[in-house]
């Protein structure tokens, strides 16, 4: 498809509801093995969404599948040192490198975010750590003030993950039940209520508020 659409922003219009699609019919194909139930409340408010910055806690390996199955024109960080060569020509092509300069960046997720994409931002940085304090970066309240668009914050809970979470054992899984996918989303936080406030202060304000949707209960936690 890229050798066939030019410039790469008409090739990634119609790939991204594609891989929409793929992640789809994985989770439906492991839900038929009987090893994942995915249930989201409000299915249709995630197909709707644009220009969203949709950021979420990161309990498993599986949580960017769930969110881009839901998400049709779906935009991503991904981790520019990737080892694999091949993948990481292919993923360049479709989302946004986090290792680029700060203002480059920055840039990027504003035209990404111009031109209806909603990005998905995990702020812990990557999976939950099952037994150390849990860092919320700030960097999804930078950009969406920058950008000024608003925050669609979301909590994956359900059953425990182990298996699929940071520094489990790659053998391992859940023996007594399935891996249940609990997504809920929060209010929608609006960058505009916070232009009163210094920089510093308005980003760690909307830190706060999509933690809190993140971790309900205070404290990452495997399921809920």
């Amino acid at each position: 498809m890229r050798l066939i659409f030019h410039p790469k922003e008409r090739f990634q219009k119609p790939i991204r509801p594609l891989i929409s699609g793929f992640m789809r019919l994985f989770l439906f194909i492991i839900h038929i093995l009987g090893m994942v139930n995915l249930e989201v409340e409000n299915r249709e408010k995630y197909r709707h969404l644009s220009s969203k910055i949709v950021v979420a806690n990161h309990p498993s390996i599986l949580d960017v599948v769930v969110l881009l199955s839901l998400i049709p024109n779906a935009d991503c960080m991904v981790n520019a040192y990737l080892n694999n060569t091949i993948l990481k020509i292919i993923v360049r092509q479709i989302y946004i490198l986090n290792s680029i300069d700060l203002e480059d960046l920055m840039k990027a997720c504003k035209e990404s975010l111009n031109r209806g994409n909603c990005l998905i931002i995990f702020p812990e940085g990557t999976r939950t750590p099952r037994n150390r304090k849990v860092i919320i970066r700030k960097g999804a309240a930078r950009v969406s003030l920058a950008c000024g668009c608003n925050i669609v914050p979301v909590h994956i809970g359900g059953t425990d993950k182990f298996g699929l979470g940071k520094k489990d054992p790659w053998p391992g899984f859940n023996p007594t039940e399935r891996y249940v996918y609990r997504i809920t989303m929060g209010t929608e936080i609006n960058p505009e209520k916070f232009q009163g406030l210094p920089a510093q202060a308005a980003t760690r304000a909307i830190t706060r508020e999509y933690s809190a949707v993140m971790f309900p209960s205070g404290q990452p936690g495997r399921g809920g």
